[in-house]
């Protein structure tokens, strides 16, 4: 069983950085592919983020070139950093993992707001 703990999120001044971890526990790390959601009030569930089991990274148009997603398999850990943050990145970000099947955190908070 696959378990997911994010941690990091808390509220930040527009422009301000965070950096989000996603710690997993379970099976084997290395085979997952590895994710970054959020939903804002009110709104779907987003996409954020993807790093694969080598490395590869996808992002959402509208974070590009702001956040980057990294993965540590030693502490079976994925991270995301979060630069340049504006008032609409506001939401719970969700960490995902995909093998097999689809295993999904409890979330964590991020607040922009001057």
């Amino acid at each position: 069983q696959v378990q997911l703990v994010e941690s990091g999120g808390g509220l930040v001044q527009p422009g301000g950085s965070l950096r989000l971890s996603c710690a997993f526990s379970g099976t084997i790390f290395t085979i997952y592919v590895m994710s970054w959601y959020r939903q804002a009030p009110g709104k779907q569930r987003e996409f954020v983020a993807q790093i694969g089991s080598g490395g590869s990274t996808n992002y959402g148009d509208s974070v590009k070139g702001r956040f980057t997603i990294s993965r540590d398999n030693a502490k079976k850990t994925v991270y995301l950093q979060m630069n340049s943050l504006k008032p609409e990145d506001t939401a719970v970000y969700f960490c995902k993992a995909y093998s097999t099947g689809s295993y999904w955190g409890q979330g964590t908070q991020v607040t922009v707001s001057s």
